[in-house]
C-alpha cells in the first residue's frame, strides 16, 4: 500500500490567516487598512477604506518610481516609502496594518519599516 505524503498549498493556509486576520481588522476613512499582497516578483501595498469600499492610495514595485534594479527586499522598502509618501499627501497619517496573511518577515517587514519612517503610524 503506497501512502502519498502531499505538501500543504502555502497559499490556501495564508488565505485561511489572512481571513483569520480580517475578521479582526478593519479600515475606515480615518484609519484606513494597509494591505499587503507579495508574490514571488512584485509586492503591492494599498491603502484601504473598508467601509466605503475604496481604495485610497496604492504603490507597487511596477510603479516607475521604483528602481529595477533593487532586490526584492530594497523594493519592497521603496513601495512602503512611495505608499506612505502618498498616504500623508492625501492627508491619511494613520493607518491599520494587515500583512496579508504573511509572516512579517523579509520583504513585508521591509515595507512596514520603510512605510513608518516615512510618516505612517501603525
Amino acid at each position: 500500500m503506497n501512502i502519498v505524503i502531499s505538501k500543504p498549498d502555502k497559499n490556501k493556509t495564508r488565505q485561511r490567516r489572512h481571513s483569520r486576520v480580517r475578521g479582526k481588522i478593519s479600515g475606515t476613512s480615518e484609519r484606513p487598512r494597509l494591505n499587503i499582497f507579495r508574490s514571488n516578483k512584485n509586492i503591492y501595498a494599498q491603502l484601504i477604506d473598508d467601509v466605503a469600499g475604496v481604495t485610497l492610495a496604492s504603490a507597487s514595485t511596477l510603479d516607475k518610481e521604483v528602481s529595477d534594479d533593487l532586490n526584492k527586499t530594497e523594493a519592497a522598502a521603496a513601495v512602503g516609502e512611495l505608499v506612505a509618501k502618498r498616504a500623508v499627501a492625501d492627508g491619511h497619517k494613520v493607518v491599520v496594518f494587515d500583512r496579508g496573511g504573511y509572516l512579517y518577515h523579509g520583504r513585508v517587514a521591509a515595507l512596514a519599516e520603510a512605510a513608518r519612517e516615512n510618516g505612517l503610524e501603525f
